[in-house]
Formats: structure tokens, C-alpha cells, sequence
């Protein structure tokens, strides 16, 4: 899951699926050019989705020859989970 969270790319698309859950590709891509002036092929975001989707962050659901991507964050719970952050310590705490 890290690795896909490693590119700009599919950063700014789990962003953009914040802002407006259940786009279709068209759409994703349409604001990552309008928004990040990302001139990403159809399919070179087609390919950033499916690593997304590999990794959890990121459900389909198909409707008519659509298909609509949806942000899952459940997957992040796990790594709060297992890495709890610490308190806040003074300096003299140290």
C-alpha cells in the first residue's frame, strides 16, 4: 500500500476522489489535467487506478459500460493501527 502512495500521481488522484468520490476515468482525468495540468494518457491512469485498486485504496463499481472509482481509506486504519502516534514531547522530556 506504501508503494502506491509513493506517486505523485496517484496522490493527486486519492485527492481528487476526496474531493468528489465515484468518478469515471474520463473524469479523473479531465481534472488531473485541468487541475495539475497532467497530461496523462487514458490509459497510463487507467493503470495508476489498478495499482490503487490492488492496493485497497480504491473500489469500482460498474454501471452500463461505466465505471466508477470510489476512495476506500480503510486500508490507512491499518497502519494507524500498527504505528500509533506517539504523545507530543517537551524538550525536556528528552
Amino acid at each position: 500500500m506504501l508503494r502506491a502512495l509513493a506517486d505523485l500521481t496517484r496522490r493527486r488522484i486519492l485527492d481528487e476522489l476526496v474531493q468528489r468520490d465515484g468518478q469515471t476515468l474520463f473524469e479523473i482525468c479531465a481534472r488531473l489535467a485541468t487541475k495539475y495540468q497532467l497530461a496523462s494518457t487514458r490509459q497510463a491512469v487507467s493503470q495508476h487506478l489498478a495499482v490503487l485498486e490492488g492496493a485497497g485504496l480504491v473500489v469500482t463499481r460498474r454501471e452500463g459500460r461505466y465505471k466508477f472509482h470510489y476512495l476506500d481509506t480503510s486500508p490507512l486504519d491499518q497502519i494507524a493501527l500498527r504505528w500509533p502516534p506517539r504523545r507530543q514531547t517537551g524538550a525536556e522530556d528528552r
